[in-house]
């Protein structure tokens, strides 16, 4: 068996130094990277997205913070005059194990700083019948304006479709999860208003 000889099995053998101008392109790419993956700005698609769910938003954040989500804001952002609309956020980066009938459904959920549903938009899913489950404009209308302090149960507050339980389930589900985790780490309780 012959053996190969590599720098990292053997002691004698040392690696060529980096130039500086590598180095330091290697660096400033780096950075690069870092710093466009956090401050990256919108795209036209989600911008519309975000802007479905807070018509009055003059402006959106970067998606960050833990759980990551977007913020709304409304006012001048040059004054420093801007106030809270709510949050966006994913619903599979909050709630990846929930799994519909053939797989996640992906939901853009935005929310009001109290706790209220702003409305919820379907972006992909994989569902045989979404057709008549989760694509419907009245299946995201029902969230609209909806607590989450709600139950989110099929049949109940939740309007069931028939054939499509699972797909309808899952989805409420995600989104009350999801609502519920960004609300209890990113929003004031509602007690705290009084």
């Amino acid at each position: 068996m012959t053996r190969h000889s590599h720098s990292y099995d053997n002691p004698t053998v040392k690696a060529a130094p980096l130039k500086p101008s590598a180095f330091a392109a290697a660096v400033f790419a780096a950075l690069a990277i870092v710093s466009a993956g956090a401050q990256a700005p919108l795209d036209a698609k989600l911008q519309g997205q975000l802007k479905r769910l807070f018509p009055n938003a003059t402006a959106f954040s970067p998606k960050g913070g833990d759980p990551p989500h977007f913020k709304a804001f409304a006012g001048d952002g040059r004054a420093g005059a801007q106030t809270l609309l709510g949050l966006a956020f994913w619903t599979t980066e909050l709630d990846p194990l929930e799994r519909a009938y053939d797989g996640p459904i992906k939901i853009l959920v935005g929310m009001d700083p109290k706790g209220i549903l702003t409305g919820i938009i379907v972006v992909e899913h994989h569902e045989p019948y979404g057709d008549f489950s989760v694509d419907p404009p009245q299946f995201a209308a029902q969230f609209r304006g909806k607590n989450i302090r709600d139950p989110f149960k099929v049949g109940a507050d939740i309007d069931a479709v028939s054939r499509a339980t699972v797909s309808v389930t899952s989805a409420s589900r995600a989104v009350r999860n999801s609502s519920r985790r960004v609300a209890r780490q990113l929003l004031a309780p509602p007690d705290a208003a009084k």
